[in-house]
């Protein structure tokens, strides 16, 4: 059988050291999984069970660019290790997770503030606020082989030469073991799947013309300018 229109194509994160890329899946990200970014945002940082949202795969960007969205004029950064997984499951145990991992990139979470505020006035859902194009600037992919597992070490995020992010991986409150295999309780992951595993406090507005400059400690560094939305 065909399609009835040539599907589009499947999109993926280069890989580093390699001419290779990773296949994109499916990209879920965790929400307010460091303490004092779950403060800053009024919320209790208790150790409650992570909860998730999802991007599309296609609005994941590696040009080093993000164009500015139509609909706000609030829109916030947020630097996150993000995980690569080569494998998956259902139920995947604490001690198993870290074996499904391909690798690690440093990302973006780009929110649109002011939309995602009044979806949660509403009691909607957040996606307007967190998928839309572009909201997700991502670096290569450190392959695991290469680097480990990294479990502590700065995460930072510069506006414009300031610093504005500054956070340790040992801060998250769930690891990337207990992400992936609580995870793994409400969906069935596969390799290809991405995970954004949370900011650290400090997240705060853009505007165009803003350069962002992101790094985690020994996983990489991610560099995005913030351009016109480009549609004329």
């Amino acid at each position: 059988m065909q399609y009835v229109l040539a599907p589009p194509p499947r999109p993926g994160l280069p890989v580093l050291g390699t001419d290779r890329l990773f296949p994109i899946r499916r990209v879920y990200c965790v929400g307010r999984n460091y303490a004092e970014h779950a403060r800053e945002m009024g919320h209790d940082p208790s150790r409650e069970a992570p909860f998730f949202f999802q991007k599309n795969p296609d609005n994941l960007v590696t040009t080093g660019r993000f164009p500015y969205p139509p609909g706000s004029s609030d829109v916030h950064f947020e630097v996150e290790l993000v995980v690569a997984l080569a494998a998956g499951g259902r139920d995947i145990a604490e001690a198993d997770a870290l074996a499904t991992v391909f690798g690690y990139a440093v990302g973006l979470d780009m929110t649109r503030r002011d939309v995602q505020a009044e979806a949660k006035r509403m009691g909607r859902p957040w996606e307007a606020g967190k998928a839309f194009e572009a909201s997700a600037p991502c670096s290569p992919i450190a392959a695991a082989a290469s680097i480990g597992h990294p479990a502590r070490g700065l995460i930072a995020l510069d506006v414009n030469g300031t610093p504005r992010q500054r956070g340790d991986l040992a801060d998250m409150i769930w690891p990337v073991a207990g992400i992936i295999a609580q995870a793994s309780r409400l969906f069935e992951l596969a390799a290809g799947d991405l995970i954004f595993t949370g900011t650290p406090a400090g997240v705060g507005p853009i505007s165009v013309g803003d350069r962002l400059a992101c790094m985690i400690a020994g996983v990489g560094r991610l560099d995005v300018e913030v351009t016109p939305d480009g549609r004329g």
